[in-house]
């Protein structure tokens, strides 16, 4: 129990610093304080069979743990936020409209993005509306329209690439 002593004393000496140290890793003081009281936890371990370790430099070993894991944290952040902004583009986002100038403005896209999907070949505009409208997955697609995979993958790019094009920057 000693040892748990001294690490709560020298936790309690550099916390303020560790807190520093994680501030600008994480952006934001109250996540670092929550790194740094992690930190803490898995500093002073709950199970009998590590209290015994001894730690040579402990105060790296403690500063290690607060980079550790503010790193980590960031990742798992980044990872949601990719999660968050799939790869559906803003026109293939159900839109619900409010007002009647939403409305026009939302029947006015879909005009847009029929006429672009006309003016692609047959093929591309079968394998876009199957793969992006109808749920399919490529292979079903490349089935269906007799193709390789490779092939069919191509033929979606492009007729998105197709769409996007027409369709422009997304209007604010």
């Amino acid at each position: 129990m000693q040892r748990d002593d001294g690490k709560l004393k020298l936790y309690l000496t550099h916390r303020a610093a560790l807190v520093d140290y994680a501030t600008p890793i994480v952006g934001d003081r109250g996540q670092a304080e929550d790194v740094v009281q992690e930190a803490f936890l898995r500093f002073v371990p709950s199970s009998p069979d590590l209290v015994d370790r001894v730690i040579d430099h402990p105060v790296a070993y403690l500063y290690r743990i607060v980079r550790n894991l503010a790193l980590n944290g960031r990742r798992r952040e980044g990872g949601e936020q990719r999660q968050e902004q799939d790869e559906r583009t803003h026109w293939m986002v159900p839109a619900v409209p409010r007002t009647p100038e939403q409305d026009a403005m939302h029947s006015r896209d879909m005009e847009r993005v029929a006429a672009a999907m006309a003016e692609l070949p047959e093929n591309g505009r079968i394998a876009l509306e199957m793969h992006r409208f109808g749920g399919c997955t490529l292979q079903e697609v490349a089935d269906h329209l007799g193709m390789s995979v490779p092939t069919v993958h191509r033929l979606v790019h492009r007729a998105l690439m197709h769409v996007a094009a027409r369709l422009g920057p997304p209007s604010g």
